[in-house]
Formats: structure tokens, sequence, C-alpha cells
């Protein structure tokens, strides 16, 4: 196993999502699976894990929140300016041919690792809504009459939402009522579920609301995927740093299904600092927004 070098591309167009994340968009080919995510390198800063939150045949994207040195140094880059990619890693989410019930629920940047899940599933003929694998300048199209697919995004505040427009049947939430509904995506399952028995529930987001998610599913005999994040130095499964009771986040997952969520201990309750220190999901969630 070894390091491969990263493809130096061109930044071809940027998206202000939202009042603290853009999207960077490569004209560029990628040999990708939906819910897999791609290292980002900017020489002499740093290297990071991003998911892909735009895919075509020709064009991909990445969405990135400014919170840090390397996202705040790479909001201030422009169009034509350069960075390095590393291919796509991890496994992604299972999307099932069949049209079905799904329900798919992101919080804050959680939301960049569904998009190209929700693309996928709105531009199958058998479920109910539309959509495709868009380039961001495209609308979306329409599609079938099978199979509801039902989007909830949640977020603290209204300018802090992403992508609020970009997809058919989406319902918002904020905390503070800012845009959407007031609350919680997790506060509208029981009513939904019943009005559309779903069979699949799709998530990604601050790990407290993932784990009510995959309680919620277990409660009521729902298949779950949570898309998990962690900090990741490698992407390959060497270092070690984003073990999960086991579970290599980076090279396992970073999708993970009901059985494995099943037995991960860890999951909603304790994550590794970048110095390997074992804390709480809480005090980690607070460390990454530094």
């Amino acid at each position: 196993m070894h390091f491969e070098q990263p493809i130096i591309l061109k930044i071809d167009k940027i998206i202000n999502e939202s009042d603290d994340t853009k999207t960077f968009i490569f004209n560029h080919e990628l040999a990708y699976e939906t819910g897999q995510f791609t290292m980002v390198w900017l020489p002499g800063v740093d290297e990071k894990p991003f998911a892909v939150s735009y895919y075509g045949e020709d064009f991909f994207g990445i969405s990135v929140l400014a919170r840090g040195k390397f996202t705040k140094y790479m909001h201030g880059m422009k169009v034509g300016d350069k960075v390095g990619i590393r291919r796509p890693f991890g496994k992604g989410f299972g999307i099932p041919s069949d049209g079905i019930n799904a329900c798919v629920i992101g919080g804050g940047c959680g939301m960049a690792s569904l998009a190209t899940l929700i693309d996928k599933l709105q531009s199958n003929p058998n479920q109910d809504k539309g959509g495709q694998k868009h380039h961001p300048s495209s609308p979306p199209s329409q599609g079938g009459d099978k199979g509801d697919v039902i989007i909830l995004n949640g977020a603290t505040t209204k300018s802090k939402l992403l992508f609020p427009n970009r997809f058919k049947d989406m319902i918002t939430f904020t905390e503070d009522g800012s845009a959407g509904k007031k609350g919680y995506p997790t506060d509208a399952l029981e009513d939904l579920h019943k009005k559309h028995r779903f069979e699949i529930i799709y998530t990604c987001g601050p790990e407290i609301m993932m784990l009510k998610v995959y309680e919620f599913c277990k409660r009521n005999n729902i298949q779950c995927e949570a898309s998990l994040e962690r900090y990741m130095k490698c992407g390959i499964g060497i270092c070690g740093q984003c073990v999960c009771d086991g579970q290599m986040v980076c090279k396992d997952g970073p999708v993970f299904d009901s059985e494995t969520l099943d037995v991960m201990s860890d999951f909603g309750t304790y994550s590794l600092l970048k110095s390997g220190q074992k804390v709480s999901t809480k005090d980690y969630a607070e460390w990454r927004e530094t």
C-alpha cells in the first residue's frame, strides 16, 4: 500500500453557498462512487478530506466550510488557482435500483456528503421526484412516480443552511426558527414515517443527530446508513487516526449501515482528537469548530 501522488487541478468555478461555505468546481473527470471523499492538498499548508458535493461526467465539486487554517486559506483562493486532489476514498452509500421510500437527513455541512446521493435518488425513474447529476448552473429535471424521497435539511440559523434551494421535496429546519421549521430535522421523523413508511434513512451531520436517527431506525426496523466524520490523515487506513471501534472511517466507511453501527459503541459517544486523545463526541465537535 502506498500514497498516490495528487493530481493538480485548476479551480474552474466558485459558488458562495452560505455565509461560511464555498463550493469549488473542477472541470475534470473523477472515478467516484456516491458517498466517497477526496483528499485535497494545498502545497505548504496541509491535506484534508472533503466530500464530493457536485458530480457529473466531466466535473465535480467540493463544498468547504471555513473554520480552521486550511479551510480559511482555501476560501481565499480564486478561479484559476490550483489544488492537489487525491482519488476518491472509502465506501459510499448503498443505493437500491428499485424505487423505495427513502429519507435523507442532513445537518449543517453534513449536507455536502449527502448532496450527490440526493441527486442520484431523485434522478432514479423509479423514485417519485426529480433531480439529476446536474452542473451547478443547470436546474434539476423531473423524474418518475414511484417511491418517495424526502429530504430534511437542518442548520443553526438561516445564513448557515447549505443548499436551501437545490433539491425538490426538501423540508428545512433552523434552531432559531429564522428559516423553515423551528427545531431539528429529527423532530419530524415520527410524523413523516407514519405518512411515507420509510424503508431506508440516510444521514450525515452532527453525530448526536445521527445517533438519534440511528436509534429511530432501530426502533422502527428501518435500514440506516450514516456517513461519519473523524479526524483523518492518510485516507487509506494506515495511520489509525480515524478509528472507531476497530473500523477505519476513511477505509471501512465513511458510510456505515445499521448492522455495523450496532457494534460500534463509540458511535455517538467518543472520538479521537488530532493528538490521539479519546474524548466525548461533544468535546470533539467543539474542538472541530476551532
